[in-house]
């Protein structure tokens, strides 16, 4: 059972920050003195670019030197932009976006047209977690994307890339935030740190979030703790500890589809939930995510590193789920497709309930950094060795159809749930991977770096249906080498090209296909990239990347079978793109963060010419985001800021006829940062969607089966934080 209690927010917070605050006051009352000091020269400096990162096939470091296209998305991005889900994250980089992002669920997004795989995309720490959960944010210093192949750092994934979140570490601090916005949700947060002694530190991050939503009947609640700990065990020894848990309920609205399976559905209410049900439970999802790094300096030029991570999240799903038209009258006759709406927006709905759904990642990573020279040549060597394994226990569900609506039914038909009751747990997955790793960056010369390595990965996977008979069983040994050239031009501008190779798990056929349930192969991907990276200075971070990833299409055929379709692999999906991004101050007062995104992302040699000549669905050609922050020079702490988002129109049909069109969304706020009894205070307003746009965010898929999700009307948030 979901255990999210509703409490006052206000009041759980202030009797949080206030003890601190007294105890701060007094030691001050108690260190005051009537000595004078001699007088201290301050000055300001702006901040610099993210420069530095954990994640990345090419190893963790310097973002110049990375040869790989690294999006670095920091605290300060994060408040100002009021982010608080995955879907609101991905509107900061076009280079990602939706891939099945319903409020009120898990999110999942896609990076360069490829949907991440949630077992293995998503990092906290740089170690795996079950992206399974809805992701906080309140204990993160910096969310790191590594866009494009990372077989070196994740194994088997899916070839667009990893997200990684950094955890923030002790340092003296105690901040209190306190939101709401034009709904009257509350949200309230704290971030207390202190160092205990020389040796130990201590973070402690806690959020309650009691939201109301746009959309009818979905509003929801969360509450947050995460703790974050360092020891300095010796002048050469370090251990950090981090552990968060989250708890949320609120009711998931479900997608529209396509109307016929061939027009997009017109007048539509985005603030109306499909298929809504008074019986209707929320969707609770707890998560428990544990991550430990213990790091030995053997040497200045030689280091161990350990690390492991436990990554539980357990989902109680509860939809009156809106899908297809099977049992409407304008389907019955089977001229229309079931797996779409009806050409009259008829829809049947379903009682889904899916409890104790429970996904279990856990990893153990040894690695070995080393510098040395070999002659002329300096090297700088990371080994080392991962094992990973991946559980699913879900118990067989609950999936009937209890009643038929349509989409412009003012109110929701009421109908009786299903009397059925979800079965016993069931061992779905166990998914093992066994790695030994290697990179070797060499210097060759002044103005030369090669950069050459791979990953040895061991998958061994059992499955399962949802009566517990086995499904399938598989087992693979894979090389996966990668390897780039880094051209230092100056000492701001590189260049670099690379070659990576990944792999990742074969698709589920949908049930509407002949081979329903059937797994296909894991598939190989290939990548080559090169990219420009320029630091006019250290507040400035400019990029360009131009790539190409390809790698076996599997899709639902259309044949002469029962079904109709036969689900199976022929071709070849290349995706082909231009990014361009831009990070930090362009002058005194404008901070930027920009990027730009070209892709082609078609499929080949599939055997259905109807599926080929086309964007692939779900991948809109260009993308673009734009976020500015200006600090008024005549009204000190006073600062506006603004964005705008654009997709080119996006494909909804495997053939390409259907398109939602293309959108601009504008963005505005305001910030204001002041002091209150010698303590800063900053507020900060932001509006998304000034304009009030109707837009199609996401065309993705799930199961095989494809959805309809509209952007989010006009949102304003107000947000004050206090420090303590």
């Amino acid at each position: 059972m979901n255990r999210c209690y509703r409490i006052s927010l206000l009041t759980a917070a202030m009797g949080a920050a206030l003890p601190l605050y007294a105890s701060n006051v007094e030691t001050e009352a108690a260190d005051r003195s009537p000595t004078e000091l001699a007088a201290v020269r301050v000055q300001a400096k702006q901040d610099a670019a993210p420069q530095t990162t954990q994640s990345g096939s090419f190893g963790g470091g310097d973002w110049k030197n990375t040869p790989a296209a690294v999006s670095v998305l920091d605290r300060a991005l994060l408040d100002s932009r009021q982010v608080r889900t995955l879907s609101e994250l991905a509107h900061n980089d076009a280079s990602l976006g939706d891939s099945y992002a319903p409020v009120g669920y898990y999110q999942n997004i896609a990076i360069r047209g490829f949907a991440l795989d949630t077992a293995t995309g998503y990092r906290f720490n740089g170690l795996s977690i079950a992206g399974e959960q809805r992701l906080a944010l309140e204990h993160i210093a910096q969310v790191e994307v590594l866009k494009g192949e990372a077989g070196l750092a994740a194994g088997v994934m899916a070839p667009g890339g990893i997200i990684n979140y950094v955890g923030k570490r002790p340092t003296d601090v105690r901040n209190l935030t306190l939101a709401t916005d034009a709904e009257g949700s509350r949200y309230a947060a704290i971030d207390v740190g202190h160092w205990l002694s020389p040796r130990f530190g201590v973070r402690f991050n806690a959020a309650w979030d009691d939201s109301n939503s746009y959309i009818e009947h979905a509003d929801g609640r969360r509450n947050f703790y995460a703790l974050a700990t360092d020891w300095r065990i010796s002048e050469r020894a370090k251990l950090e500890v981090d552990a968060n848990y989250q708890t949320s309920a609120q009711r998931s609205a479900s997608a529209y589809q396509l109307l016929g399976a061939s027009a997009l559905p017109g007048e539509v209410n985005r603030e109306h939930m499909l298929g809504y049900q008074a019986w209707q439970r929320p969707v609770g999802i707890d998560s428990t995510n544990i991550t430990a790094l213990h790091t030995w300096d053997f040497s200045p030029n030689w280091q161990s590193r350990v690390s492991a991570s436990h990554s539980r999240t357990v989902i109680d799903d509860n939809v009156a789920f809106a899908y297809g038209c099977y049992y409407a009258a304008q389907c019955a006759d089977g001229s229309v497709p079931g797996n779409f709406f009806a050409p009259n927006g008829d829809y049947d709905i379903y009682d889904y309930r899916s409890p104790d759904d429970t996904r279990r990642n856990q990893e153990l990573r040894a690695e070995l950094h080393g510098r040395f020279s070999t002659g002329n040549i300096g090297h700088q060597l990371t080994l080392g060795m991962d094992g990973f394994h991946r559980t699913v226990d879900k118990r067989r569900n609950v999936n009937e159809y209890v009643g038929t609506g349509n989409i412009h039914d003012a109110e929701v038909p009421q109908f009786a749930p299903s009397p059925l009751q979800p079965g016993p747990s069931v061992r779905r997955l166990d998914s093992r991977q066994n790695a030994l790793f290697v990179l070797d960056r060499m210097d060759l010369g002044a103005d030369w770096q090669w950069l050459a390595g791979g990953r040895f990965v061991r998958l061994e996977e059992t499955a399962r249906n949802k009566r517990g008979a086995l499904e399938r069983e598989s087992r693979l040994s894979r090389f996966l080498p990668q390897s780039a050239l880094i051209w230092r031009a100056n000492d701001q501008l590189n260049v670099y090209a690379s070659y990576v190779e990944g792999i990742a798990l074969g698709q589920e056929a949908p049930f509407w296909t002949v081979n329903d349930g059937e797994f296909l192969p894991a598939v190989r991907s290939r990548q080559t990239e090169v990219g420009v990276k320029f630091a006019p200075s250290d507040a400035l971070a400019l990029g360009a990347a131009l790539f190409r990833t390809t790698q076996p299409f599997q899709y639902a055929q259309p044949d002469a079978s029962d079904a109709g379709y036969t689900f199976g692999e022929r071709g070849q999906q290349a995706h082909t793109g231009l990014e361009l991004t831009a990070r930090g101050h362009v002058s005194e007062h404008l901070q930027l963060t920009a990027s730009a995104s070209v892709l082609q992302a078609e499929a080949r040699r599939s055997g259905t010419p109807a599926y080929e000549g086309h964007q692939l669905i779900n991948v809109p050609k260009r993308r673009a985001s734009l976020h500015a922050d200006y600090a008024l020079p005549f009204v000190d702490g006073l600062g506006i800021t603004g964005g705008w988002r654009y997709a080119s129109a996006n494909v909804a049909t495997a053939d390409g006829r259907v398109r939602a069109p293309g959108y601009s969304v504008v963005d505005a706020g305001l910030r204001f940062q002041h002091r209150l009894h010698a303590r800063p205070v900053t507020w900060n307003l932001s509006v998304d969607n000034l304009f009030n746009r109707f837009y199609w965010r996401d065309t993705g898929s799930s199961s095989g089966d494809y959805y309809l999700f509209p952007g989010a009307p006009r949102q304003a948030r107000l947000s004050v934080s206090f420090a303590l």
